[in-house]
């Protein structure tokens, strides 16, 4: 679990990721900040293409900019999406948060915030090799 101050930093640095959004498909813009086990915060936003396939999601966006500065392992990560319930991650990012471990995942709302974790978000996750 994490310190209150901690969230707080993640949650506000998450919204102001959400605020970079480019979503004029959908107008429903996410923000994520991604915490490392050494203390580094990586954000995300989600970015819409018109060939919606290509579209990524806030967590993947975050997560993708952690590993490719070298970052492999996650303590936690804030979501705030732009409807009043929390925004909880799609089955894809689910996968993507599950391929580096079980971190805190906190998702976030105008009046609600729930505290979970990967394992509890994808408690039957791919993995190629079962030894992992």
């Amino acid at each position: 679990m994490l310190q209150k101050d901690l969230e707080k930093k993640l949650i506000e640095m998450a919204t102001k990721a959400k605020e970079r959004s480019y979503s004029p498909y959908s107008n429903f813009a996410v923000g994520a900040a991604l915490l490392t086990e050494d203390g580094e915060i990586f954000l995300g936003t989600n970015i819409e293409n018109s060939s919606f396939g290509l579209t990524i999601c806030a967590e993947r966006s975050a997560i993708f900019s952690a590993v490719s500065s070298g970052k492999r392992k996650f303590k936690a990560i804030a979501i705030i999406g732009s409807q009043d319930d929390p925004t909880p991650p799609c089955g894809a990012c689910r996968q993507v948060m599950a391929e580096f471990g079980d971190f805190d995942v906190i998702l976030v709302g105008k009046e609600k915030i729930i505290r979970t974790s990967v394992s509890e978000l994808l408690p039957l996750q791919f993995k190629l090799n079962e030894d992992e």
